[in-house]
């Protein structure tokens, strides 16, 4: 699989819950979407900490029409994130596109016009530096 999308979400979910990528796997896996499992590659909690979905040879299921050739990066919250939460998600976009030289960084909105608040303006800014 050659990867030419890095694709940045939000989880739109609370901030102070506790969510993580097991959080997220739960929600994948329940009705309505039944999924194999967690459709995110990568999660990045509100304390910065990277935590791991699907591996990267595994395809995603996180932006209808782009799963096939691209990597999903959720960071958990909604609008506001936390300074750690930038930073790791800067350190983990340079890493990937030098892992994936052919890959293009997006949020999410960019590629699905219904999801028009994804990943927010906090994390569009880090995307934007990349594009």
């Amino acid at each position: 699989m050659t990867i030419r999308k890095i694709v940045v979400h939000q989880t739109d979910s609370p901030h102070g819950r506790g969510d993580n990528a097991e959080t997220i796997h739960r929600w994948h896996i329940a009705p309505p979407n039944n999924w194999d499992g967690i459709g995110y590659h990568e999660v990045i909690t509100e304390a910065g900490k990277l935590e791991h979905g699907r591996p990267h040879y595994w395809q995603g299921a996180h932006v209808k029409g782009h799963n096939a050739d691209s990597i999903g990066i959720c960071v958990i919250g909604r609008n506001t994130f936390t300074s750690e939460q930038k930073m790791v998600l800067r350190m983990r976009i340079a890493k990937l596109v030098q892992m994936y030289p052919e890959a293009k960084v997006y949020g999410h909105c960019e590629l699905d016009q219904s999801k028009p608040h994804c990943p927010g303006d906090e994390l569009m800014e880090i995307v934007r530096a990349w594009q």
